[in-house]
């Protein structure tokens, strides 16, 4: 009885108190943080990579080739990246009537920075100029493994080109072009043997890579 009498007296009371503590506690509830869905981010995160990829991909799907020599259109082209030696002469508007297309192998796969020189007829490549040779073209200048750069004529070589030898420098460059401007064009490779710095081991390591 007296739990009775005390609500009745105090009832308004308690009510009061008790629709206070469920609107605290009903305010706390709701403004409780959600944990943040993952979902998203690892969506985002996974997508970034992928993105670069493609744009990476996308930078290196071409080369750039200088094309030169017997050309219609001598200069630097862009193509894709599995672009083949043919597709860059015919960038370059077709050869002359007078190219030897024997020295030029059409199926070489372009590198980017490559030079792709045609030859005219009875024209000899500079080293620094070589394209690829024919696949089925067989002389001194091919090793049994496969294509190999042409001799460098010392008769016609200039000193930019000499300088690509291996084994010869600035200075000796300068040795040969004296000594043929001396003494008219060299009538064989061991005649570099007169010409100063170049010994008998110096001259046997270059006849590989030279001829007159």
């Amino acid at each position: 009885m007296q739990w009775q009498e005390f609500f009745e007296l105090h009832r308004k009371t308690i009510l009061i108190v008790l629709g206070g503590l469920i609107l605290l506690i009903g305010g706390w509830l709701y403004s409780k943080p959600t944990p943040t869905s993952p979902t998203f981010a690892t969506a985002t995160s996974s997508a970034k990579p992928a993105d670069v990829k493609n744009e990476s991909a996308t930078r290196t799907a071409k080369v750039c080739v200088d094309v030169k020599g017997a050309v219609n259109q001598p200069g630097v082209y862009t193509l894709g990246k599995n672009a083949r030696v043919q597709e860059a002469i015919n960038a370059a508007g077709g050869v002359h009537a007078d190219a030897d297309m024997r020295q030029v192998n059409l199926a070489k796969q372009l590198q980017d920075q490559q030079v792709v020189y045609v030859p005219a007829q009875g024209e000899q490549l500079p080293g620094s100029l070589m394209t690829g040779m024919a696949a089925d073209q067989t002389g001194p200048n091919l090793s049994a493994g496969g294509q190999d750069a042409p001799r460098i004529n010392l008769n016609q070589a200039s000193k930019e080109e000499l300088c690509q030898i291996n084994g010869i420098g600035d200075k000796k460059a300068d040795m040969i072009i004296q000594y043929r401007q001396q003494h008219g064009p060299f009538k064989s490779v061991d005649e570099l043997k007169n010409v100063d710095g170049f010994g008998d081991k110096t001259v046997a390591k270059l006849k590989e890579q030279v001829a007159v």
